[in-house]
C-alpha cells in the first residue's frame, strides 16, 4: 500500500476510533485501536489466569489492520501479547476525604 493511501486510511481510523497504534516487527505492521470498556472486561473474563487468551481477545476486537501473520504465528502473538499493555490505558487519579 502507498504511504499516501495509509495515511489517509489511518487518519480515517482515527477519526473512528480515537488513538491509533503501529505493531512493527521483522518488517510486518498491524495497526490497533485502544479498546473500550466492553472488551477489556470481555478479555478480563476470559482472560482469567491466561495472559494469551487475554491478549486475543483485545487483539480481535482492536485489530484495523495489517500483517496477519502477527497474530497467526505464535512467535509473533507472542511478542505482540506482551505489549498489549500499552494500549490498555489507564489512568488513575486520587481520592481525598473532605
Amino acid at each position: 500500500m502507498e504511504k499516501k493511501d495509509m495515511t489517509a486510511k489511518i487518519a480515517a481510523w482515527k477519526k473512528k476510533h480515537g488513538d491509533v497504534f503501529a505493531y512493527e516487527v521483522d518488517g510486518k505492521t498491524c495497526y490497533l485501536h485502544r479498546p473500550g470498556r466492553d472488551v477489556i472486561a470481555a478479555a478480563s473474563v476470559v482472560g482469567k489466569g491466561d495472559p494469551f487468551k487475554f491478549a486475543e481477545v483485545i487483539l480481535t476486537n482492536c485489530w484495523l489492520g495489517g500483517d496477519e501473520e502477527l497474530r497467526d504465528d505464535d512467535r509473533y502473538f507472542i511478542g505482540l501479547s506482551n505489549q498489549i499493555s500499552q494500549i490498555v490505558e489507564v489512568k488513575v487519579g486520587e481520592i481525598k476525604k473532605l
